[in-house]
């Protein structure tokens, strides 16, 4: 993720601002620009070095509810910037903690979008493409528990179902630990559920099977009775030897979605390192156009992933150092084997279609 700067007086400013603490403005982000913008006192208009514009500015129907620092600067109709609209169900917000996990889980969903806009994926919405665009179920669990069980996190043909207890970091973690998912985040969540949907629309819709199978397998393997072997019998021995996670080993679906979501981890992490000044691989330079060279290392329009992945690795060793060196497990607990290069590889292709 980059950094930004307050239109106002150029502090510097996070994604996650809703306001700066320097000039005291109010903070937005525009996601057509990608660019965060101070507005004046009215809330209307972007303030630029203590000036106000012509042009008037819409912040989301979200924004009210602290749920969301996007403009919509498209004049969609709806009032919802371009991640919120992508909606169907939230949960009740009057009970404080359905409030408090939603605006947790909203803050994800941003980050994922900021990604999706980065690489210019497309984007269609549920009320757009009912059957097949992409929309969010943001389900609590039933307090009465009538027998029906936990909400459970899913993608249905565009449609991702999160239960907003995820959003809790001690059920999250508890999740974690039951179900031996070393990097379960609400952001992860959403990284690979969104696979999903972009398997559809990239591979399924596209015809795009054999190239996909020469890769990832034949997805026309049983899905029900693949996950039920998975959790029943565990993976298969030496999996780690051909896939990123246990769980990417199920299924071609899930080890495409896992895959999907690790490079949207690889490349948004660059994206940071890279904005505050931290590069540990001059190998990558020879990939970057001199002119380039001199402002950034731009992860995501780096041209191949071979570039990707040799500024990646030595920024792992480098963190997962950093972290032993202060007693804590690694950060980054995974090993890009050849075969899963090989996937890596086929996704930053995919993308760029």
């Amino acid at each position: 993720m980059r950094l930004f700067s307050c239109s106002n007086c150029a502090n510097v400013v996070h994604f996650e601002n809703d306001g700066c603490v320097t000039c005291g403005s109010r903070l937005a982000f525009r996601p057509r620009a990608l660019d965060m913008v101070a507005l004046d006192a009215s809330g209307t208009h972007v303030l630029e070095n203590g000036q106000s514009g012509n042009v008037p500015i819409s912040p989301c129907s979200n924004a009210a509810l602290g749920g969301c620092n996007w403009l919509v600067d498209d004049g969609h109709a709806s009032g919802f910037c371009l991640a919120c609209r992508h909606n169907v169900t939230i949960p009740d917000l009057s009970i404080p903690e359905n409030l408090q996990n939603w605006q947790k889980i909203e803050l994800a969903k941003r980050g994922l979008f900021y990604s999706l806009l980065r690489f210019r994926l497309p984007l269609v919405t549920r009320s757009d493409d009912p059957e097949a665009g992409l929309g969010f179920d943001f389900l609590a669990d039933d307090p009465a528990d009538t027998g029906e069980g936990p909400v459970l996190t899913g993608h249905d043909e565009g449609l991702i179902t999160l239960n907003i207890a995820e959003a809790s970091d001690a059920e999250r973690e508890a999740r974690r630990v039951a179900l031996g998912e070393p990097f379960r985040t609400l952001l992860g969540h959403f990284r690979h559920e969104v696979a999903h949907y972009y398997w559809n629309v990239l591979v399924r819709d596209r015809d795009g099977f054999e190239g996909f199978r020469a890769i990832f397998g034949d997805e026309r393997l049983d899905y029900g009775e693949a996950l039920k072997r998975h959790y029943a019998d565990g993976p298969v021995a030496g999996w780690e030897n051909t896939f990123i996670s246990a769980y990417a080993a199920s299924h071609p679906w899930e080890d495409f979605a896992e895959t999907f979501a690790h490079y949207f981890h690889i490349v948004d992490a660059l994206d940071t390192a890279d904005a505050f000044g931290l590069r540990t691989s001059p190998d990558v330079e020879h990939d970057v156009p001199e002119i380039e060279l001199k402002r950034t290392f731009d992860s995501y329009s780096m041209g191949s992933a071979e570039a990707l992945v040799r500024a990646w690795v030595p920024l792992t060793l480098a963190i997962n150092s950093i972290n032993r060196s202060m007693g804590q497990p690694d950060l980054y607990p995974f090993v890009l084997s050849e075969a899963v290069f090989a996937k890596l590889r086929y996704i930053h292709a995919l993308i760029r279609t």
